[in-house]
């Protein structure tokens, strides 16, 4: 091999370093419906979300504490808001994993790649090119026909809650780029903002009578399955998949965003083709 062809070799080993954990991302996050529909049910959503979240925030905050102590009251104020949209995500996309199959919450969750630009599109008022439109319009009829498996029926309470949680993605989306006071801001500050903003949610959910069982018993009842289920959920969904978007750099992120959209969507077809 001549010295000429390895300068052009060390950019793409470089590069492949970089997309090897975003891939990893991609992969856990799509998994992670799977995981989810395995440790919850109806009664045991918002324990499960407090658990999840809290086991981790810890670390998040002694990581960002500078950065923390450093943000302005606009910017905790927020940063808190977008907290609220983000804590509606979740128990919408949770909710709905219980009440629909992996499969379909996979599908469903995916448009939010084609609700976000129509979203933009329809703020900025800037029509989205005729291409963009023609394959929003099957990708759409693609996930319709993909969720009839049966023959075409009434969507479940679960695939509704799916297509309100891909909605709420998408306003969450527009919020962080519209909010002028997180712009700028450390992005690790704004997301452990975020996440006690929505644990907090979770905690005054859970405190409500009638609305499931509280995060201690859930946690004393779980098995090892269970405990596996949850750590992965909190570590790798959570935690790692933070530090690496952290680390890389936008356009790689937003590669690892569809791409991990389009795993969430195969790993639960998976999961529906092994139960048939």
């Amino acid at each position: 091999m001549s010295s000429a062809v390895l300068p052009a070799l060390a950019p793409s080993r470089r590069a492949w370093v970089t997309d090897l954990p975003l891939l990893l991302v991609a992969a856990v996050w799509g998994a992670s419906y799977l995981a989810a529909k395995g440790i919850t049910t109806t009664h045991t959503v918002i324990a499960v979300l407090v658990l999840r979240f809290a086991i981790v925030l810890p670390a998040l905050a002694v990581a960002g504490w500078r950065g923390l102590r450093a943000l302005s009251g606009a910017q905790w104020r927020g940063a808190g808001l977008l907290g609220l949209v983000l804590s509606g995500i979740f128990l919408l996309e949770t909710y709905g994993v219980v009440h629909t199959s992996a499969t379909n919450a996979g599908l469903i969750i995916s448009l939010t790649m084609i609700f976000t630009p129509l979203a933009e599109a329809a703020v900025t008022r800037v029509r989205p090119p005729a291409s963009f439109l023609a394959a929003a319009g099957l990708s759409v009829a693609g996930v319709v026909l993909l969720t009839q498996g049966g023959g075409f029926t009434s969507p479940s309470t679960g695939d509704l809650l799916m297509l309100l949680a891909a909605l709420a993605r998408t306003v969450h989306v527009l919020a962080m780029v519209r909010i002028k006071a997180v712009q700028g801001a450390d992005s690790l500050s704004l997301t452990t903002v975020q996440l006690a903003s929505a644990v907090a949610v979770f905690a005054v959910l859970a405190a409500v009578p009638g609305t499931g069982a509280a995060p201690w018993t859930v946690a004393a009842g779980f098995g090892a399955g269970e405990w596996a289920g949850l750590l992965f959920l909190s570590v790798f969904c959570t935690l790692f998949a933070f530090f690496v978007l952290l680390c890389t750099s936008a356009s790689r992120v937003r590669s690892a965003l569809s791409l991990g959209e389009r795993c969430e969507h195969q790993a639960g077809a998976a999961r529906g083709r092994s139960t048939l």
